[in-house]
């Protein structure tokens, strides 16, 4: 298994559920039906697929053998970039759930607030999977040793195999055709 590629599969599967949340916010923006429950199965995906599948490989097997085996440089761009930058996705996403419970509760004006963090986050995410595929991913291919580079593949292995077990790639992937499938009716 070559974990970067893997990695770089996942960013296409997060992309695509960007363009959904656009198009959720583009319907909120023109005052078109939408269900706003939908927006907790998108956070679903957020937490679940993005940050806990995807970004945990990262985090766990690759971001931190980055930062021990390639100097300050590596160290910089992990923790003062991309660990920065999950992070900020972690807060838009836990603002968005803040601001769809005030919607449900009748909130009109936090409307807004759906829009602002949803494509807040879209906007950072697509920034940073750009910096991720063409700069850290290539950094970490050339510079990281073979062994580590086998490393990480093992254990990416070891972990797809258990989230399989979960069924996590399916279930997710099922979940974004559902929503694609819904924005794209009107």
């Amino acid at each position: 298994m070559d974990s970067i590629s893997l990695m770089v599969e996942e960013h296409k599967n997060i992309k695509r559920m960007l363009k959904v949340i656009r198009r959720y916010c583009f319907r909120i923006l023109n005052c078109q039906e939408v269900d706003y429950k939908d927006f907790y199965k998108i956070i679903d995906f957020i937490r679940n697929y993005a940050d806990s599948h995807h970004h945990g490989k990262e985090e766990k097997m690759l971001f931190n053998r980055m930062a021990d085996e390639l100097g300050p440089a590596a160290e910089k761009l992990v923790t003062h970039g991309m660990l920065v930058e999950h992070d900020l996705g972690r807060l838009y996403t836990k603002q968005l759930e803040g601001a769809i419970s005030k919607v449900l509760d009748g909130d009109e004006e936090a409307k807004l607030d759906v829009i602002g963090n949803a494509i807040g986050y879209g906007d950072l995410l697509n920034r940073h999977i750009d910096k991720e595929d063409r700069i850290v991913y290539e950094f970490a291919r050339k510079n990281l040793a073979e062994d580590t580079l086998k490393k990480i593949n093992y254990e990416t292995q070891v972990f797809e195999n258990r989230a399989k077990e979960k069924n996590i790639q399916q279930n997710y992937l099922d979940l974004l055709n559902e929503l694609e499938s819904k924005v794209s009716e009107s």
